[in-house]
């Protein structure tokens, strides 16, 4: 559909009306295969974070709160109520940080949300593999395009995971129980009155609630659209809609431009490293740093590295300015952290955040000596870095960083970060197991056989 089909009165209307109609025979084997990709991942990055111990009081509370155990929490042996199990997933699906983040016009963290939602629905209805995956597709590319809507929407300081995030849960999860035109349509407006979430909560537990409040809001933006619960039509455009309060430039038009042509999960980012997507120049600079000075003979030790100087884009500092992060969860928005652990390691998984490493005093000795130079020229996925380890200096320039659609990670090193996540929680066979069954999600007739082998042993 191009910018000129709809006008810009009634884009969310043309939105829902083309995912309303769209099948799976609608979508292109790439973007199959990119859903197949965000599945695998996501549930990998689900699972690794299903005994982090920030999960715990959030547990002890929606157990205490939960209706009918109905919906399974991953990695757990436990069932919640629909909601619950959406917001506990959602939670654990982001609190590594690790999950996939859209670059293209926003920064979201689009499957956290939405696939909460719906593996937590899919238990509610029996659920196919084809519809699944529409239902995903759907969710991502109503997420997206209502970011690009709103193109200041971030600058204004709301947590997109929370906020888009919301919003694409609450259209999956209508496309999941098949609502027609006009109920999807009520769906997103639903979603669209929940959406939430301050930046000011980055490196605390609230962050990662985000996702899943925006999980459960989605679930019951589409139950109660599929009882006749209405909302405004024009829940993005109009006058006092999403893209209009949450961001003070709209481009409602974006919200159809290029419609069934271009889909936004081809163009989904996916995370080598456990921190904010914006720190990945960062940490793949740092590693090539490192190799080079160990190949010259020298070790990589707070005494013998005089400086670290970096050139970032904008949005690193706004992101992930900060100077002395306390714990784990700050340190994934700390570039003078991620610079640290990135030369002194070689790596940012999930062990280069954790509170231990944050105190660690070689991590503290390094960070002091890292000096960040904001270049406005320089992309999201870009950096350079000048580092003198033993009286040599060291360059590096990084114009893709690993994992975003110009440098993407392929099929076999998704297959091999959920193997490492998954592993530990449900055994080698069973995340093989899952594997296989990813790998050709949409041939499945029920969803439930993918949930079972993520309830954890």
């Amino acid at each position: 559909m191009s910018s000129t089909a709809a006008r810009s009165s009634d884009v969310s209307s043309a939105l829902c009306a083309y995912l309303s109609a769209c099948r799976i025979e609608d979508l292109p084997p790439d973007v199959v295969r990119s859903a197949q990709r965000g599945i695998l991942d996501w549930i990998g990055c689900a699972l690794a974070g299903s005994d982090h111990a920030s999960l715990e009081p959030l547990l002890n509370v929606l157990e205490r709160l939960s209706g009918r155990a109905e919906a399974t929490v991953f990695g757990r042996r436990l069932k919640l109520g629909i909601s619950d199990a959406a917001v506990a997933n959602g939670y654990m699906g982001h609190v590594l940080d690790y999950d996939d983040t859209h670059l293209g016009g926003t920064i979201l963290h689009t499957s956290s949300p939405v696939l909460a939602a719906l593996f937590a629905l899919s238990e509610f209805q029996r659920t196919n593999g084809r519809d699944f995956v529409l239902a995903y597709v759907s969710g991502f590319e109503a997420g997206i395009r209502c970011g690009q809507a709103s193109p200041n929407h971030h600058k204004g300081g709301w947590h997109l995971t929370g906020t888009l995030g919301c919003l694409a849960a609450g259209v999956a999860a209508g496309k999941l129980l098949r609502l027609d035109e006009r109920k999807l349509l009520h769906a997103l407006g639903i979603a669209a009155t929940q959406a939430a979430g301050m930046q000011q909560n980055r490196g605390t537990m609230c962050k990662y609630l985000h996702a899943g409040r925006a999980a459960s809001g989605g679930v019951l933006a589409g139950l109660l659209a599929q009882q006749g619960f209405d909302s405004a039509t024009d829940i993005i455009e109009g006058d006092r809609g999403f893209s209009r309060i949450y961001s003070d430039v709209s481009v409602p038009e974006a919200l159809v431009e290029e419609l069934g042509a271009r889909w936004e999960i081809n163009r989904n980012g996916y995370k080598p490293y456990a921190s904010a997507a914006v720190l990945h120049p960062v940490t793949d600079a740092m590693r090539e740093v490192r190799a080079a000075a160990l190949k010259s003979g020298a070790s990589i030790e707070p005494s013998t590295v005089e400086t670290i100087e970096l050139s970032v884009c904008p949005y690193v500092m706004s992101i992930s300015g900060v100077r002395s992060p306390e714990s784990g969860m700050q340190a994934k928005f700390s570039v003078f952290h991620t610079a640290a652990v990135g030369l002194l390691d070689g790596d940012g998984g999930v062990a280069q955040y954790t509170d231990e490493r944050v105190r660690d005093a070689a991590v503290l000795a390094l960070r002091d000596k890292v000096r960040i130079a904001i270049d406005d020229k320089l992309r999201k996925d870009q950096s350079r870095a000048m580092v003198v380890v033993a009286g040599r200096t060291h360059r590096s320039t990084v114009e893709h960083a690993l994992g975003t659609v110009d440098n993407p990670m392929d099929d076999a090193a998704i297959e091999a970060k959920f193997f490492a996540n998954a592993r530990r929680i449900i055994g080698p066979t069973n995340a093989q197991r899952v594997t296989e069954l990813v790998r050709n999600v949409e041939q499945l007739d029920d969803v439930s056989e993918l949930t079972r082998l993520c309830a954890g042993r």
